[in-house]
């Protein structure tokens, strides 16, 4: 067994200086499942708009980007924040997108969940047995746009919707959505700027999605990378959101190191050969042990004695090697 540790961050301090003032927050570590912090992580309460990132991984999951569609009366029930499309207008679902996660549009909101489900109603569904399905327990979808003036909203909490952003960066044309900070529309009739101002302000920024009603007030989620630390933020009812996730993210980079568990490659762990396709990464604060457990060709993964997550083993067989080194050769 090689135990191989990597300092790339070194602790500085703990994560805890920075004065949040608002209802609830989380920091979650992304590579590793993990929360970090938080303040009422498990409060329920309306999401508002960051819900249109459910529906935009479901529209991902199931529809072309380069179909057209034409706008029809459903768009009649859209208020608040819109781009202005028009009954009658033929539109890509790629555009539908841009103009839902930049400019928060209600109207695409709507046209997409038509479009992908059949009725707004089904697509509701489907947002829900997503939510089920990448264990989001106490989650609940009323609508495609996160308005909740006529209805309860979409009900979640910061640690679920870290949940959900966390599935969805998984997604390449996801990430490739929310990090754009300008789009061109395909119908050539305009611009849509990102309303995310950590994409232009923090360099480390790689995405996220704004949200503001009545009722739920100002919410926000947004992820930042830095030197293979992968965070996410959200938070709920926070005045000075944006401020407040730039210097949590800078805080808590300044205060992580990594572990590189396992290098890539062919492990033997106690007599047996297991298979890396990827470096086995951890991320943990300067003072806290990571150690492991391996039962059943599964290891189960501990920071200070609290079990973290548990990874699927991968045994050693001549042929997966082949054809790992093999793709690092194609892609190379």
């Amino acid at each position: 067994m090689k135990l191989l540790i990597s300092f790339l961050m070194i602790f500085q301090m703990i994560c805890t200086n920075v004065e949040f003032y608002g209802k609830s927050y989380i920091v979650y570590d992304s590579l590793n499942q993990y929360v970090v912090e938080g303040r009422n992580i498990d409060y329920l309460q309306s999401v508002a708009s960051i819900s249109k990132i459910m529906t935009a991984i479901v529209v991902i999951e199931n529809s072309r980007l380069d179909k057209k569609i034409t706008v029809d009366e459903t768009i009649n029930k859209a208020y608040g924040s819109c781009v202005y499309i028009h009954i009658k207008d033929r539109i890509t679902i790629q555009d539908l997108l841009y103009g839902l996660m930049l400019r928060s549009g209600n109207d695409c909101a709507l046209m997409l969940a038509k479009s992908v489900g059949g009725s707004v109603e089904r697509f509701v569904e489907m947002m829900n047995e997503k939510a089920r399905d990448i264990g989001m327990k106490q989650t609940h979808f009323s609508n495609p746009s996160g308005l909740d003036e006529e209805d309860e909203g979409n009900l979640s909490t910061v640690k679920e919707m870290a949940i959900l952003y966390r599935y969805c960066c998984q997604n390449p044309l996801f990430n490739q959505i929310v990090k754009t900070k300008e789009y061109k529309r395909l119908d050539g009739k305009g611009y849509w700027h990102n309303k995310n101002r950590l994409l232009k302000e923090y360099p480390y920024c790689v995405g996220g999605k704004t949200g503001y009603t009545k009722k739920a007030k100002r919410t926000l989620i947004t992820r930042a990378i830095k030197k293979q630390v992968d965070l996410i933020i959200v938070t709920f009812n926070c005045g000075n959101d944006f401020e407040f996730h730039q210097k949590k993210y800078e805080e808590c980079f300044k205060n992580y190191e990594k572990l590189v568990l396992f290098d890539k490659g062919v492990r033997n762990i106690k007599g047996n050969w297991y298979l890396f396709e990827n470096d086995l990464l951890m991320s943990k604060e300067k003072d806290e042990s990571v150690s492991y457990l391996i039962h059943n060709e599964e290891m189960f993964i501990y920071r200070n004695q609290t079990y973290i997550k548990k990874i699927k083993l991968k045994r050693y067989r001549f042929r997966d090697f082949y054809l790992m080194i093999l793709k690092d050769l194609v892609y190379e």
